[in-house]
């Protein structure tokens, strides 16, 4: 699909990594954009960016009835970006089951009741559905086995819905990223790439049609290495 044109739904829009589709989507010459959060008041500086074309939306992923009331204020959304997402610190031994339950609510349960909200209108509108998703979806980092867990999940969500959508004529792209500047990873002490180029590097690759998007020079370098030696990525990650 065309990002020019395009009416897209952003969750998780008012910082980070959302905020940065708001930003590319409105470059790329985007119709209209979307952007959500649990908070409406959060999102002011995001309508900021072109109160024209930015529409701000109360949602809550993890509630079925708000990715009901979003979809029926978007009908005519052509593009979802499922990014809204939360991240819980502990390995398995001792991670709490509050923690884990909490991961799979957003991560998980938050992509599956937005994307099925607004199916009506990927579908009529010949759409996209972006599912952010990670890395240690791939291979886990034990210090988040919570978040590694309902990413994994939602990797398989992501390979499921391609293949019921596809005929349907909506395309599913699923992105891995590697260690992005944002509040979520600030206090990890690794390079991190700017939220924006990531961004932008989704949206090109949803015009070129790749189903996983690898958007980062870390992510490029960590998918080889996984695809020639998946044991040794995971050792590797292991230790970090």
């Amino acid at each position: 699909m065309h990002i020019r044109d395009s009416v897209a739904l952003v969750t998780g829009a008012n910082r980070g990594i959302g905020r940065a589709f708001v930003e590319a989507l409105l470059d790329g010459g985007a119709r209209r954009v979307y952007a959500t959060a649990r908070d409406r008041a959060t999102l002011a500086a995001v309508v900021a960016l072109d109160p024209g074309r930015v529409r701000p939306l109360t949602l809550d992923v993890t509630s079925a009835s708000d990715a009901h009331a979003a979809a029926a204020a978007a009908p005519d959304v052509s593009l979802l970006v499922n990014n809204a997402a939360i991240l819980g610190l502990g390995g398995p031994a001792d991670v709490s089951v509050e923690a884990l339950r909490a991961n799979m609510e957003t991560n998980f349960f938050g992509t599956l009741h937005v994307t099925r909200a607004l199916l009506p209108a990927l579908e009529a509108h010949r759409g996209a559905v972006v599912n952010m998703l990670t890395l240690v979806a791939l291979v886990s980092m034990p210090a988040l086995s919570a978040y590694n867990a309902s990413k994994a999940a939602a990797l398989s969500l992501t390979q499921s819905l391609r293949a019921e959508l596809r005929p349907r004529g909506v395309a599913v792209h699923g992105v891995f990223p590697g260690a992005v500047d944002t509040d979520m990873i600030r206090a990890f002490a690794l390079p991190k790439t700017p939220p924006i180029d990531v961004a932008r590097a989704v949206l090109a690759g949803i015009e070129a049609e790749v189903e996983d998007i690898l958007p980062d020079p870390m992510a490029q370098q960590v998918f080889a290495a996984w695809r020639h030696d998946p044991k040794a990525v995971e050792r590797q990650f292991a230790s970090m």
